[in-house]
């Protein structure tokens, strides 16, 4: 199992900056999600920047989320 997701901070690019439980750092770029279904509403850079850590992954107030193996995954890890 991948490490869960400790710490999120959104930028304004659509990108979150990812902070895992075993302290690697990663950024994963949302911007491929904007266009399909829930995703949509995170086209609202103010509503993206509610983003917050539950149950080890980010999730957005309207329960959108994202797998938190994919956030590991598909991230540029950068540590």
């Amino acid at each position: 199992m991948n490490p869960r997701v400790k710490e999120v901070i959104p930028t304004e690019d659509y990108k979150l900056n990812l902070t895992f439980k075993n302290e690697e750092k990663a950024i994963y770029n949302c911007k491929n999600l904007l266009n399909f279904g829930v995703f949509k509403e995170l086209q609202d850079i103010e509503y993206f920047k509610k983003v917050s850590v539950k149950y080890g992954t980010v999730v957005w107030p309207n329960e959108q989320d994202i797998c938190p193996d994919t956030l590991y995954i598909d991230s540029i890890h950068i540590n």
